[in-house]
């Protein structure tokens, strides 16, 4: 399958009919741009945008469990029945170890959900690279949800970032976030040679969800 560009992760600040009408801007962009956008909603709101909308919809985490008893555990096999294509790990907000890491890239290989896996520095992307997952997220945690970018702000990252994985896996997509909110900020992540961005506050606060959705995407188009 092929991997969006950008990756919108509502984290808990929107769900059920909110987390639909982002979709549904998300998805109206997708047909009018051809950018690939995916949403990474509230677990419960995985089948509700899965069946609703023809954009990826992601997990925000999946444990490294099988079937049995992990009572408040989130199962791989339940939100890919529920509709998610793939799957964010280890995001700032929550952090796994490394051991846990491996076997939960190794688990979505199993059921065939895409791994985007969340570094805080191009040294977490290396060590997690050789895991083999579909893309790392590069998130410099000091600038989440700033609204300074990292690739305006500390575009050595992102280039570092960029160099390190390719060296240890060529394979695998970067991604970049932490302060995206501009077209302009998507243009000069993938000028520095991120594959994509993933973002939240900029289309969460947006007024007007389908234009700041369409604004990002635009920055994908200019490169």
């Amino acid at each position: 399958m092929e991997l969006p560009r950008i990756i919108i992760n509502l984290k808990a600040y929107v769900y059920g009919k909110r987390a639909l009408e982002i979709a549904k801007a998300a998805e109206k962009v997708y047909k009018e741009a051809g950018i690939l956008i995916a949403l990474a909603p509230q677990y419960t709101d995985i089948r509700l945008l899965a069946e609703n909308t023809e954009i990826p919809i992601f997990a925000q985490h999946i444990d490294p469990i099988k079937p049995g008893a992990h009572t408040g555990w989130i199962l791989p096999e339940a939100v890919k029945e529920a509709g998610a294509v793939g799957t964010l790990l280890n995001h700032s907000e929550r952090q796994m170890k490394i051991e846990e890491i491996e076997e939960a890239v190794k688990r979505a290989k199993e059921l065939g959900l895409i791994t985007i896996v969340c570094a805080n520095d191009p040294e977490v992307a290396k060590a997690v690279s050789v895991f083999d997952p579909d893309g790392i997220a590069v998130e410099p945690p000091e600038l989440i949800g700033t609204g300074i970018s990292v690739s305006k702000a500390k575009p050595e990252i992102v280039k570092n970032s960029v160099e390190t994985v390719k060296s240890c896996n060529p394979k695998v997509k970067v991604y970049v976030g932490a302060g995206i909110s501009t077209g302009e900020d998507v243009k000069k992540a993938l000028e520095l040679g991120a594959y994509g961005v993933l973002l939240a506050s900029a289309v969460i606060k947006a007024k007007d969800p389908y234009k700041k959705i369409l604004e990002l995407a635009n920055g994908v188009l200019k490169r």
